[in-house]
C-alpha cells in the first residue's frame, strides 16, 4: 500500500494534466482562532483610548505646533514695521502722523524694527510680493499635502512621511534664513510649504487610526489644540527674536528637535501596516498597545482586514487583493472534505497563475485614481474638496480680517489664537451627541448667517464693532468647521486611500488659502458678502455627506463598498 502510494504521487506530480498544488491545506492545531479587523480588536481586548494611545497622540499631535511655526511665520517676518521721522534738517518734509510712507520724502524718515519689507524694500509699489510670498507657500503646501499624502499611504507610512517632512522644514527653514536676495527667500518658502503641507495631514491620521471609534471623533477635535497653542508659543518665539533671521532659525530647531527625541519614540499605524500586508508587524503594535493598556488578546486572535469580515458578505474575487485571494482560497479549502480538496486546489491553482494572481504580493494598495474610479468614493471625494475650499477661503480671509487692529501684534496673536480653543471645545462635546454632519452644517451656517449680518453693516461709528465682532463670531464657527473637516474627511475613505483623500481635500483648502487674501484686498462689504456665500453653499453641499458616527473605520474600498451595498439592500 505504501508503495503503491508513493507511485501515485510521483505520477500525479509529473503528469501535466495535474497542476501542482500550490500550498497545502492548513491542519487544524487545536487553539481556537478569532479574526478580527482592528476596530473589533481595539473594542474588546485593547481598550479604545488608553495609556498606550493618549501617551502616542500627544507625541504625535506635538507636530501640529511645528507646523504652526513654519506656516505663521510670515506674520512677524514679513510685517511692516514701525517708522519715525528723522530728527533735525533731515526729517524736513515727514509728517509723522501720516498712516502711510508712500507719500513721505524718502530718506526723511527710517523703519523701526527689522523685517523682509525693510531689507528688500517690500512696501509701497513692491507690497504685493509680500502677498506674493504667502501665496506661494500656501502654493507649495497645496503640492506636499497632495504628495506626502500619497506617499504615507503607500512606500513611506504614516510616521515615515513624519520623518521626512520634519527634515525638510528643519533644512529649509534654516536656509530661509540665510537667503542672499528675494528669489532665494521666495525659493525657499516654496520649499518650505512643500515640506509643511505633509505635516499635519500625517500627524493627523498616525494620532487617531489606534484610537477606536466611540473615542476617535473627540481625540481628532483635541489635534487642533496643538495648532493654536503652536500659534501662541510662536508669538513669544518672534518677541524673544525680534530679527526675521534669528526667528527662521528658532522656529525651525523644534522641528530637529522633533525629529531626534520624539519620533523614535512613535509607532508607526498598525491599520498601515496591514493593509500593506504586514500583519506580524500590525500585531506586534496592537499587542504593545493592550499591554500598556493593562489588557492582554489571547493567543488565537488574528488580525484581518475588514473586507474579509465573516459578518459581511463576500466580495467578488475581481475586487479582492492578491493577499485576500489567498485567503478566501485557503479558507474554502480547510471547509471542504478530503475527497474535494484535490478538484479544488487545482481550479484555484488556475486562478493564482492569472495575472490577478501572479501579482500577489501580501499588500493592499490604493491610490488616488482607486478614490476616482468608485462612484461611492468619487462622490465622497468632490463634496470633501468643495467643502474644504469653501470653508478655507472663509477660515482664512476672516482670519486676516480679524489681525488688523491697531494693537500689539504679539498680544493680537496670541488673542487670535486663544480665541479659536472654545470653538473646538465646544465642537468636541457635541461631535458624538449629533454626529459630524449634523454640527458640519450647522457651524458652517452659523459663521455664513455672521459673516452675512456683516456685510450689511456699515464700517463707521458705532458700526465698527458690530462689523468686528460679526467677523469674530463667523470665525468662530469657522474654526470649528475647519478641524471638523478633518476627522470627517478622514473617517469618509478607508485606510489604503485616506491619506491620498485627505491630501486632496487639503490641497483644496490651500487654494481657498491662496484666494483669501485677494478677496480680503477688495475691501468694503464684498468680503463679508463672499464669506457669507462660501459659508452657507459649503452647508448646503455637506448634506449630500453620509454620516459617520460610530460607523467603522474601513481598511479597503471593497469593505466599505461590501458594507454600504449591504445596507442599502437591506433599507430595499
Amino acid at each position: 500500500m505504501a508503495t503503491k502510494s508513493t507511485t501515485d504521487s510521483k505520477d500525479q506530480s509529473t503528469d501535466p494534466s495535474n497542476p501542482p498544488f500550490i500550498w497545502a491545506p492548513e491542519k487544524p492545531t487545536g487553539a481556537s482562532s478569532e479574526k478580527l479587523c482592528i476596530d473589533e480588536i481595539l473594542q474588546k481586548y485593547c481598550g479604545e483610548f488608553g495609556r498606550w494611545q493618549l501617551r502616542h497622540f500627544v507625541l504625535t499631535s506635538l507636530a501640529w505646533a511645528l507646523e504652526a511655526f513654519h506656516t505663521m511665520i510670515m506674520i512677524f517676518a514679513d510685517r511692516e514695521p514701525e517708522w519715525r521721522c528723522l530728527d533735525g534738517a533731515a526729517g524736513w518734509g515727514c509728517d509723522p502722523d501720516a498712516t502711510s510712507v508712500c507719500r513721505l520724502e524718502p530718506g526723511s524718515w527710517e523703519w523701526v524694527g527689522d523685517s523682509t519689507v525693510v531689507e528688500w524694500g517690500l512696501f509701497c509699489a513692491d507690497k504685493f510680493k509680500v502677498g506674493l510670498v504667502q501665496a506661494v507657500f500656501f502654493g507649495g503646501c497645496m503640492i506636499g499635502a497632495g504628495t506626502f499624502g500619497h506617499l504615507s499611504d503607500s512606500v513611506l507610512g504614516r510616521k515615515g512621511s513624519l520623518t521626512v517632512v520634519c527634515a525638510l522644514n528643519t533644512i529649509f527653514g534654516t536656509l530661509t534664513a540665510f537667503s542672499p536676495s528675494y528669489s532665494f527667500y521666495i525659493l525657499f518658502r516654496f520649499l518650505t510649504g512643500c515640506s509643511t503641507g505633509g505635516v499635519g495631514l500625517c500627524a493627523f491620521v498616525l494620532a487617531t487610526e489606534p484610537v477606536g471609534p466611540s473615542s476617535r471623533g473627540t481625540t481628532g477635535m483635541c489635534t487642533f489644540y496643538f495648532f493654536s497653542s503652536g500659534i501662541a508659543i510662536l508669538s513669544v518665539i518672534a518677541y524673544i527674536f525680534p530679527t526675521w533671521r534669528k526667528l527662521y532659525i528658532a522656529s525651525s530647531i523644534p522641528s530637529l528637535l522633533f525629529l531626534l527625541f520624539i519620533l523614535p519614540f512613535i509607532s508607526e499605524s498598525p491599520r498601515w501596516y496591514l493593509v500593506r500586508g504586514r500583519k506580524s508587524e500590525a500585531m506586534k503594535v496592537i499587542t504593545a498597545m493592550a499591554t500598556a493598556n493593562g489588557n492582554h488578546i489571547p493567543k488565537g486572535v488574528r488580525l484581518i482586514l475588514d473586507h474579509q469580515s465573516p459578518q459581511l458578505p463576500p466580495p467578488p474575487i475581481s475586487s479582492l487583493s492578491c493577499n485576500s485571494i489567498q485567503e478566501q482560497v485557503l479558507a474554502e479549502v480547510n471547509s471542504l472534505s478530503e475527497s474535494q480538496n484535490h478538484g479544488k486546489l487545482i481550479s484555484d491553482s488556475i486562478l493564482l497563475d492569472s495575472p490577478k494572481g501572479s501579482t500577489c504580493n501580501g499588500a493592499v494598495a490604493g491610490s488616488l485614481v482607486d478614490v476616482i474610479r468608485s462612484p461611492l468614493t468619487r462622490s465622497r471625494l468632490i463634496l470633501a474638496v468643495v467643502i474644504n475650499f469653501l470653508c478655507s477661503v472663509v477660515y482664512y480671509g476672516l482670519s486676516l480680517n480679524v489681525v488688523n487692529l491697531d494693537t500689539n501684534l504679539y498680544l493680537t496673536v496670541i488673542l487670535n489664537a486663544v480665541a479659536e480653543m472654545p470653538a473646538f471645545m465646544i465642537t468636541a462635546i457635541f461631535l458624538d451627541r449629533w454626529g459630524r454632519k449634523p454640527l458640519t452644517i450647522a457651524t458652517l451656517w452659523f459663521s455664513g448667517v455672521f459673516c452675512f449680518a456683516g456685510s450689511l453693516v456699515r464700517n463707521v461709528g458705532v458700526w465698527k464693532g458690530v462689523r468686528m465682532m460679526c467677523g469674530i463670531l463667523g470665525i468662530f464657527g469657522m474654526a470649528g468647521t475647519y478641524n471638523l473637516l478633518f476627522i470627517y474627511t478622514a473617517e469618509l475613505f478607508p485606510t489604503v486611500v485616506r491619506n491620498a483623500a485627505l491630501g486632496c481635500a487639503t490641497q483644496a483648502a490651500q487654494m481657498g488659502a491662496i484666494l483669501a487674501p485677494l478677496v480680503v484686498v477688495m475691501g468694503g462689504s464684498f468680503p463679508f458678502m463672499t464669506f457669507a456665500m462660501c459659508g452657507l453653499g459649503g452647508g448646503f453641499f455637506a448634506f449630500y455627506l453620509p454620516e459617520t458616527l460610530n460607523q467603522p473605520l474601513y481598511d479597503t474600498l471593497t469593505g466599505m463598498e461590501a458594507t454600504e451595498n449591504s445596507i442599502t439592500s437591506s433599507i430595499v
